[in-house]
């Protein structure tokens, strides 16, 4: 239930990740967590899963049980009132299913959806009996999905290799079910870096030159952060997506160049 506010001042915005956690501090929620304080927004959590994780790859997977999972959910709902939820790492089909059902207990509307499969390093995040849970149950809850073109490839069952692609895969995912989609193009095989928002209705599409940066780890996590807390805040969607385009490739130009292999981007840039 909704509690009364004991803010002095105009409380901020909340924000709630539903995500692993990477020990690095370059992705999942720690990265989630980072870009709402960078916007400005109250960032709450719950834990789906523990990683060893560094610049370099993933090294072990605990997930959490579902009973702790939804009681962490349950927690900050009934308390804080999140604006806008995304999910990150969901790891098996039962988490995915359990997540499913406690974002619709919730009515939580402002929900993004980042199908994390596959992490920056190449490791597998998410069961293959998993992608039709994502599918069939949260697929049809989000107001925005945000898969790179490796997880629109396993989403639509088409692979996706050019700007044409992308444009079809957007609208197949909002055909499947979901209210918008972004698909994110920075593995595309071309000079530039494109990104393209269908919602149904109109089209839009971001392209910038692709930065020859190795320091990339965490930038879908980065991304679907933004976008989930500009819609917080209550910016509309293609705004909320823009701001959040705009962190991300800024974050990346600036990344500091820590580990050795693919570090995190800058969540400190001035935003």
């Amino acid at each position: 239930m909704l509690q009364t506010s004991n803010c002095v001042s105009p409380c901020p915005a909340v924000a709630l990740t539903i995500a692993g956690s990477d020990s690095g501090g370059g992705a999942g929620i720690q990265a989630d967590l980072k870009t709402f304080h960078a916007f400005g927004v109250f960032g709450t959590s719950a834990v789906t899963a523990i990683t060893a994780q560094n610049t370099m790859g993933v090294l072990a997977v605990h997930t959490v049980s579902l009973e702790v999972v939804r009681a962490q959910i349950d927690a900050v709902v009934d308390d804080l009132d999140p604006a806008a939820t995304k999910t990150g790492m969901l790891a098996t089909a039962a988490l995915v299913v359990l997540v499913a059902r406690t974002i619709k207990r919730h009515r939580l509307e402002r929900f993004v959806l980042d199908p994390v499969m596959v992490a920056t390093s190449g490791d597998s995040l998410l069961d293959k009996d998993a992608e039709e849970a994502l599918v069939r149950e949260l697929l049809p809850q989000a107001a925005l999905i945000t898969p790179n073109l490796h997880e629109a490839r396993i989403l639509t069952g088409r692979e996706i290799a050019t700007l044409a692609d992308m444009r079809w895969a957007a609208r197949e995912l909002v055909r499947m079910g979901a209210r918008a989609a972004l698909v994110k193009g920075g593995h595309l095989s071309e000079d530039q870096a494109v990104d393209v928002l269908w919602d149904g209705r109109a089209e839009r599409t971001w392209s910038r030159p692709r930065l020859p940066a190795m320091n990339t780890h965490g930038t879908g996590c980065t991304l679907s952060a933004g976008v989930t807390a500009n819609l917080a805040l209550g910016v509309p969607l293609q705004d909320a997506v823009d701001r959040a385009v705009d962190f991300v490739a800024r974050a990346i130009a600036t990344a500091p160049d820590l580990g050795r292999g693919q570090g995190p981007v800058n969540h400190f840039v001035r935003n």
